[in-house]
């Protein structure tokens, strides 16, 4: 049997920018992508703590070490700069790799950088 299982996820970031006349997706710092193990074009799922909205889209690399998450295109309309959102990947496994799996899971700071 293979199952959908979380991969990453980065924790309460804030949303930097929102782009409405854009193509679509979500652009994030390459720090963050790389820590998370999330590549470009990578479906993701996003919950807003702020007004519980849950949507997916695909992940743009953003410049390095600039903190940016930032919704484009209809997304925009889910959220607003300075919500916290919450950004998830998955993997689908059979049933064994997946009791084995642990998930990277990422703890930014308040400015989206990453805690050493």
């Amino acid at each position: 049997m293979i199952i959908e299982v979380l991969k990453s996820k980065l924790h309460r970031v804030k949303v930097t920018q929102a782009e409405l006349n854009y193509v679509g997706s979500i652009t994030i710092d390459e720090d963050l992508i790389e820590a998370a193990n999330i590549i470009p074009n990578e479906k993701v799922q996003i919950v807003n703590n702020n007004n519980g909205a849950r949507f997916e889209t695909y992940v743009i690399k953003g410049e390095r070490g600039s903190g940016t998450v930032c919704l484009n295109g209809a997304t925009a309309r889910l959220a607003q700069v300075g919500d916290i959102v919450i950004i998830m990947s998955y993997a689908y496994m059979d049933a064994e790799e997946a009791r084995a799996y642990e998930p990277i899971l990422i703890f930014p700071d308040s400015d989206n950088k990453l805690i050493k």
